[in-house]
């Protein structure tokens, strides 16, 4: 699927449903949060959230001290959502609409968050494609936390098909300039009350 296909897909989706309609919609973004903390970075450290649309992680962030936030999706609907959320605390974020297979960043982050866009991905070129933004974006002893859904989670989303991942998988596409600092199962129960089974990875950037 090509960028301009992927985008519209998802403005698609954000427009016909609402916030806590999608299947991947949490209240509360815990395992992520947990994940960032154990960083042990600081208040003032970069974040960016790939994929984060009108996900709550960046009203959390804020909640527990952060305050250097950036957002990054394809969907410009998703990320008002989330603008008109935050309130005044929106002009704080620094929204990105870009496809990360394309995107070029123009900062370096201490933290890359990516809660369910890279399973997404289901050429080699495209995972090739993010695995190079991830090296230009985040900073060396800086960190990436990448969460899929796992080798016996759901083989579709939205409509589209995905790619399962373990935390070898996505060492793999990181490359030797990373290394593993931990995974986590987590079943993450949707709206309708599905139960879908994911993997979240952390790793650090070495070199």
């Amino acid at each position: 699927m090509n960028e301009p296909v992927r985008q519209a897909h998802w403005e698609n989706v954000y427009a016909t449903k609402g916030e806590g309609d999608v299947s991947w919609f949490q209240e509360r973004p815990d395992v992520s949060l947990d994940l960032i903390r154990a960083t042990g970075v600081g208040a003032d450290a970069t974040i960016v959230d790939i994929g984060g649309g009108a996900s709550r992680l960046v009203d959390a962030l804020f909640d527990a001290g952060f305050t250097s936030l950036s957002v990054l999706d394809l969907s410009e609907k998703a990320l008002a959502t989330s603008k008109a959320r935050l309130g005044a605390r929106g002009s704080r974020v620094k929204w990105i609409v870009a496809d990360v297979t394309t995107w070029q960043p123009a900062e370096s982050y201490d933290v890359w968050h990516d809660r369910a866009a890279f399973h997404f991905l289901t050429e080699a070129k495209d995972r090739d494609a993010y695995a190079e933004c991830v090296l230009k974006a985040v900073r060396p002893a800086g960190h990436v936390i990448i969460a899929t859904f796992a080798p016996d989670g759901p083989e579709r989303c939205s409509g589209l098909p995905v790619m399962r991942h373990d935390a070898a998988s996505i060492g793999a596409m990181l490359g030797s300039s990373f290394e593993l600092v931990e995974s986590r199962r987590h079943d993450h129960t949707t709206p309708s009350g599905a139960v879908q089974r994911f993997q979240f990875s952390r790793f650090r950037r070495l070199a």
